[in-house]
């Protein structure tokens, strides 16, 4: 899992069958809370409600994803939103 910021939508025309009227959002993963980008942008599929500007948990688990957010495993499908964080907390300070 990674935590990654939703920064646009996407829409497509010609897909695969199994896409068809899937919510499909731009995702970059994200470093730290402090939200700075790590990586290149991935579509990513959503049931939960995600929006722009929105913190979220993706998977790259296609088995989960087509299973679980497409509905079927027949998907090229990858990328999916598991979670959307209402809060995250940064701390410098550890506890063993």
């Amino acid at each position: 899992m990674n935590l990654a910021r939703i920064i646009g939508s996407a829409t497509s025309v010609a897909k695969h069958e199994s896409l068809e009227g899937q919510k499909m959002l731009i995702a970059v993963s994200v470093s730290n809370i402090d939200g700075s980008p790590q990586g290149d942008p991935q579509i990513v599929f959503d049931k939960l409600g995600a929006g722009i500007g929105d913190l979220v948990l993706i998977t790259s688990d296609g088995s989960y994803t087509g299973t679980e957010i497409i509905g079927t495993r027949l998907t090229p499908a990858r990328w999916g939103i598991v979670g959307i964080v209402d809060r995250a907390n940064k701390t410098d300070e550890l506890e063993v």
